[in-house]
C-alpha cells in the first residue's frame, strides 16, 4: 500500500520513491538532492500508478533536457500499426515522452497498447478525446463530459495529461479586441475557444479545476497546463494575449500544489530568437519555477518542410535559459501527419538541440560523450566516433557511400586530411600528400 499520492506527495513527507532512484541516478544526483526539488515542484517524474511497464524520467530545468514526440491517427491517416512502429521507433531514438494525439476512431484500445506496451511517459490531451469517445458534436458536449475524459485517461494509464485551462470567457473579449494574425492556433486551445462561444458557458477545465486536480492526485497524473493562446507566428509573440494566460497558469499551478499534483506549464511557439530568453525567465518567475514545456519556439515562419530545423534554433535557446522539455517538431509541421522518416528527423533536431542547450548550462556529464567523440577523431578511429554519435547508422552510411581510398581518411580531404598530417608530423613521420 502506498502512503502518498503522487511523487510530490511523497518528496513532501520525505519518501524516497522507486522512481526517484532510477530518476536521481539517470541524472547522476544523489536522492536528497533531487528530493527537495520535486517537493518544491521544480521537478516533476511524470509516473501514473497504472503505468507499470514505465521508465520513469525527471523533467526540471535543472536536469536533461527532455525530448517529447506527438503521434496518433487522424481521420487521413488512420492505420493503428503505423502509428505503433512510429511510437518504437521514437522510442529506440531516445524519445523520452510520447503524446497520443489521436483525434479520429476508437481511440481507447491504441491508448491502452501504448500504456501497456511503450517504456517512456505516455501524454495525452482529453479534449481532443471527448468528441471521438462520445460522437457527438461539440457544442453537445458538457462539463462532465470533458472531466469524465479525463478520469478515463487517468484510469487507462496516461503519466500527464495536457489541460487547456487558462483560457476564459475574458479570452473571447481579448480575442476579438487585439485583433492577432493567427487568432488561436492551439487545436486544443481552439476548441475550448468555440465551446464556450456556442455555449456561453466558462471553460470547464477552469472552472472545475479542483475536481480535476482531484482526479490526478489520486492516480498520480501530472497536469500540463496547455498553453491555448500560445503565439501561431512572429508577429502575435508576447502579445497580452499570450502573457494574461501565463499569468493565471501561475495561478492554476499554485493550486495544483496545494493538492500536491505535479505540474509543468506549456510555452510559446513561434516567437523571434531575441525574445526567448525573456520568456523563459518571465515564466520561470511567474510560475515559481515549475517545469516549461516548449513547443518549439519556431523562430520563423517561412520554412515550411524544415521546420524541424526552425525548432531545433529555437529549442536550443529556450532549453539554455531554462525550459526543460521539448516538444519536438517534424518536416511535416504545418503539412501534414507526419511519416516515419519525419518523425526520426524530428528526434534528431530536437535532441542535438537539448544536447547542445545540457551542455552550454553545466548539466552534470553532457559533455562527456563529446570528449570522447574528440578522443575518437584525433586518432581516427572511425568505430569509437560511431559509439559516440547521436545516429551511427546514418553516419556510417554516410562515409560508406562515398568511402575513401585510404581508410585513415575520408572522402572529403583525402590525405589532405588536417588530423592525418598533424598526428604524422607530431609523431616525425614523412607525410606523404600526394
Amino acid at each position: 500500500m502506498r502512503e502518498y499520492t503522487t511523487q510530490m506527495d511523497a518528496a513532501r513527507k520525505g519518501i524516497i520513491t522507486p522512481e526517484l532512484t532510477k530518476v536521481a541516478e539517470k541524472e547522476h544526483m544523489r536522492e536528497d538532492e533531487l528530493l527537495p526539488l520535486v517537493a518544491e515542484g521544480k521537478v516533476v517524474i511524470p509516473a501514473n500508478k497504472l503505468h507499470t511497464c514505465l521508465n520513469p524520467e525527471g523533467i526540471g530545468s535543472m536536469l536533461q533536457t527532455k525530448i517529447n514526440v506527438n503521434l496518433g491517427i487522424s481521420r487521413d491517416c488512420k492505420d493503428y500499426d503505423i502509428e505503433m512502429k512510429k511510437v518504437m521507433e521514437a522510442v529506440n531514438l531516445g524519445a523520452h515522452a510520447i503524446m497520443d494525439l489521436s483525434s479520429h476512431g476508437n481511440t481507447e484500445p491504441f491508448r491502452k497498447k501504448l500504456i501497456a506496451e511503450c517504456p517512456v511517459m505516455v501524454g495525452t490531451v482529453p479534449i481532443y478525446d471527448s468528441v471521438i469517445h462520445y460522437q457527438r458534436d461539440l457544442a453537445t458536449l458538457t462539463a462532465k463530459d470533458f472531466i469524465d475524459v479525463v478520469r478515463l485517461h487517468a484510469e487507462n494509464g496516461v503519466d500527464f495529461v495536457t489541460l487547456h485551462c487558462g483560457i476564459t470567457r475574458k479570452t473571447i473579449d481579448q480575442i476579438k479586441k487585439h485583433k492577432r494574425k493567427m487568432n488561436i492556433v492551439s487545436r486544443g486551445g481552439s476548441l475550448v475557444f468555440a465551446w464556450m462561444t456556442m455555449t456561453g458557458e466558462e471553460n470547464p477545465f477552469y472552472e472545475y479545476y479542483d475536481e480535476i486536480l482531484d482526479i490526478c492526485a489520486e492516480y498520480d497524473v501530472t497536469v500540463s497546463l496547455g498553453d491555448a493562446c500560445r503565439p501561431g507566428c512572429l508577429a502575435d509573440a508576447t502579445d497580452v494575449c499570450q502573457i494574461e494566460e501565463l499569468v493565471r497558469l501561475g495561478e492554476l499551478t499554485k493550486r495544483a500544489w496545494d493538492h500536491n499534483v505535479q505540474v509543468m506549464v506549456e510555452g510559446p511557439g513561434h516567437m523571434p530568437m531575441d525574445q526567448i530568453a525573456a520568456n523563459m525567465k518571465l515564466q520561470s518567475t511567474i510560475c515559481s519555477g515549475a517545469p516549461f514545456y516548449v513547443l518549439g519556439p519556431i523562430v520563423t515562419d517561412i520554412a515550411p518542410g524544415y521546420d524541424h530545423i526552425v525548432s531545433a534554433i529555437g529549442g536550443a535557446i529556450a532549453a539554455q535559459n531554462g525550459a526543460a522539455f521539448l516538444c519536438y517538431v517534424t518536416p511535416a509541421e504545418h503539412l501534414a501527419l507526419p511519416n516515419l522518416e519525419d518523425v526520426k528527423q524530428g528526434i534528431m533536431a530536437s535532441k542535438i538541440a537539448a544536447h547542445a542547450a545540457d551542455i552550454a548550462k553545466g548539466v552534470r556529464g553532457a559533455r562527456e560523450i563529446d570528449d570522447k567523440m574528440a578522443d575518437a577523431r584525433r586518432v581516427l578511429d572511425w568505430d569509437k566516433q560511431w559509439e559516440c554519435a547521436l545516429d551511427p547508422e546514418t553516419a556510417k552510411a554516410i562515409r560508406a557511400d562515398r568511402s575513401p581510398e585510404h581508410e585513415d581518411t575520408c572522402s572529403m580531404c583525402g590525405k589532405f586530411c588536417a588530423v592525418r598530417s598533424m598526428n604524422k608530423a607530431l609523431a616525425g613521420e614523412y607525410i606523404d600528400i600526394l
